[in-house]
């Protein structure tokens, strides 16, 4: 006889909601018209739940020297080596939104260093592909084409913090089977290529 986890391909929040918890997933509905999967899954561990967005606004979403789409860049092409279709799709979104390219999140999930991106989002794109792949491998000399480029420390840490953290959440997604909602797939698409 097997046993199906009741977290598995969860698409609806936890019932008795903290009220915190409550009130940010309204916040979401209201703000993207649905609620993303993730935090329909989170909700059941409410700790972990506070834990995870707290840590997820802090890197996506605080002052940085990296663009909102670079974060979101970072995200798809890690996940997609990490082979993540929840962030890819869900990201990609974001991604298109936030770069205002309507198919550039594609050529991140399939190939980078093929895709139509700066010297210095390539750059970013190795480095953190580097913290995903092989953490143990970094050494000051990766620092050093980052720098040429006019990233600081802090914008390193944050490029492999991201890296991290998507990581954490590529498996999390990876073996509760969070699947990406429906609306991900269309988000940004609806504007020319420039």
């Amino acid at each position: 006889m097997s046993h199906v986890p009741y977290l598995f391909n969860v698409t609806k929040p936890a019932p008795d909601l903290a009220p915190d918890i409550a009130e940010r997933i309204e916040t979401v509905r209201e703000k993207s018209g649905f609620l993303p999967n993730v935090f329909s899954a989170l909700s059941y561990f409410p700790a972990e739940f506070r834990a995870f967005f707290d840590y997820h606004d802090a890197l996506m979403e605080g002052e940085s020297g990296l663009t909102k789409a670079e974060r979101e860049m970072i995200v798809v092409a890690t996940s997609a080596t990490n082979r993540c279709t929840y962030c890819v799709v869900a990201h990609g979104a974001i991604y298109r939104i936030r770069s205002k390219h309507p198919y550039r999140s594609d050529q991140l999930a399939i190939d980078f260093e093929r895709a139509d991106l700066s010297d210095r989002e390539k750059a970013i794109l190795r480095f953190a592909h580097t913290v995903s792949l092989h953490p143990e491998t970094v050494t000051p000399e990766d620092f050093a084409p980052l720098y040429e480029l006019g990233l600081t420390d802090d914008d390193i840490w944050r490029v492999g913090a991201i890296t991290a953290f998507f990581a954490l959440s590529n498996r999390l997604a990876g073996f509760a089977k969070i699947m990406p909602n429906q609306e991900f797939y269309l988000m940004g698409r609806d504007r020319p290529a420039p």
